[in-house]
């Protein structure tokens, strides 16, 4: 048996993005990827993040938002930072193999333009159903799509 890819996704506040990455890596590639996610900061997990995942019969209401010091000491194989605040602002681990920046589109701040529009909840719902929908298609393609050192 091979062990298996340990893949940390980060953005900036461990709420959306990262843990819909997380939650994704998990499903779909659990055999082969240990997925974790964390944040340069912690904003608490987002409901809508976790309501849309649960539509796409994935759970994500446990997870919690995890600074990225913690994992400080763990050897992972790649960061794959999901926002270009957290690709800018990511630290620096001896023990990372690499940092691959992804970018997806930010579900909050677009479902937030939209309620200052006027948009109902479903409206803003489809922001974040978008950008969960990207976040798996990257995933299926795991790890195929990374070019990994030494892998």
């Amino acid at each position: 048996m091979t062990e298996k890819l340990k893949i940390l996704f980060l953005c900036t506040g461990n709420s959306c993005r990262s843990q819909m990455a997380q939650g994704w890596a998990r499903a779909l590639k659990g055999d082969i990827i240990e997925a974790y996610s964390a944040g340069v900061e912690t904003h608490g997990l987002n409901q809508d993040a976790v309501t849309v995942m649960a539509e796409a019969g994935v759970d994500i209401s446990l997870h919690k938002s995890t600074h990225i010091n913690e994992f400080r000491g763990i050897d992972l194989d790649c960061v794959i930072t999901v926002c270009g605040h957290a690709h800018e602002t990511c630290p620096y681990f001896p023990n990372i193999g690499q940092v691959i920046h992804v970018g997806f589109d930010d579900p909050p701040k677009m479902a937030a333009m939209l309620a200052d529009r006027g948009a109902d909840k479903e409206a803003r719902l489809d922001c974040f159903r978008k950008v969960r929908d990207d976040i798996r298609a990257f995933v299926e393609k795991l790890p195929g799509n990374l070019k990994l050192r030494g892998k």
